[in-house]
């Protein structure tokens, strides 16, 4: 049985290390998520270390990022120079960033349902779409949708049926914004409005954060494990600083 330091050679000792069939090992060769491999006199393929990690850093970087931005990344460690591959997974870690932002957003914008109450409002309090939408940084297409899905309804002021949200409608508005970061869909926040703005709802949308919070965790863990097994296809091929020539991928 190989070990790290003694590398597989064959197809069927990377797919069983790396937790892949066969197959699939060769599809991620055909994809170019692996480097060039060697072929024996008899024509069978030669795998290395630099091969193993690949499909390591591949599979981890799939659950991280999605298995497209996985490949093209795990690509970019055997054809572009190391600054480029570091900036492409600086980005990963930056999105899952932006996904811990929009949660702890959601979580407070959750809240403030039962948080706020709406007194003593007065007509002046409301606002038109176009500063409801630069006060959320939405555009204003984006309030209509949500008014056309029955999830922040504005009142319409004749004689023209102009938009005015009211505070109330204003939180709506608010909370719909920051659910849909979080990664609610319209159909899902059809739903738990109502609840919510009678007081109800909360546990729900608590189960669906926390969901959401177990999902960014999972991935951001990937992506520590997928950096160790690029520093190791890194480590195999050398610190590089110009790209190599594009190789052809049928």
């Amino acid at each position: 049985m190989p070990t790290l330091k003694s590398p597989p050679t064959r197809t069927v000792d990377v797919a069983r290390r790396a937790g892949y069939s066969v197959q699939q090992v060769r599809n991620l060769e055909r994809d170019g998520v692996l480097p060039p491999v060697a072929r024996s006199g008899a024509g069978y393929r030669i795998y290395g270390e630099v091969h193993l990690q690949s499909v390591l850093a591949y599979r981890a970087l799939a659950v991280g990022t999605g298995p497209v931005e996985a490949k093209r990344i795990v690509r970019a460690v055997h054809d572009r120079p190391v600054p480029d591959v570091l900036a492409l997974l600086d980005s990963a870690h930056a999105r899952l960033d932006r996904e811990r932002t929009d949660l702890r957003l959601a979580r407070e914008a959750a809240a403030a349902i039962s948080a706020e109450p709406v007194e003593d409002v007065r007509p002046s309090d409301s606002m038109s779409v176009s500063e409801l939408a630069a006060a959320l940084g939405v555009r204003p297409s984006t309030l209509r949708h949500w008014d056309a899905e029955g999830l922040a309804v504005p009142d319409r002021v004749p004689p023209r049926e102009t938009r005015r949200y009211s505070p109330a409608q204003t939180r709506d508005a608010r909370i719909v914004h920051q659910l849909r970061a979080a990664g609610y869909r319209i159909g899902q926040l059809r739903e738990l409005l109502p609840g919510l703005r009678r007081g109800r709802g909360s546990q729900d949308v608590a189960a669906g954060l926390a969901a959401r919070d177990m999902s960014i965790a999972a991935r951001s863990r990937a992506l520590l494990d997928a950096g160790a097994a690029l520093s190791a296809v890194l480590a195999a091929t050398g610190p590089t600083s110009h790209a190599a020539p594009p190789r052809k991928r049928r």
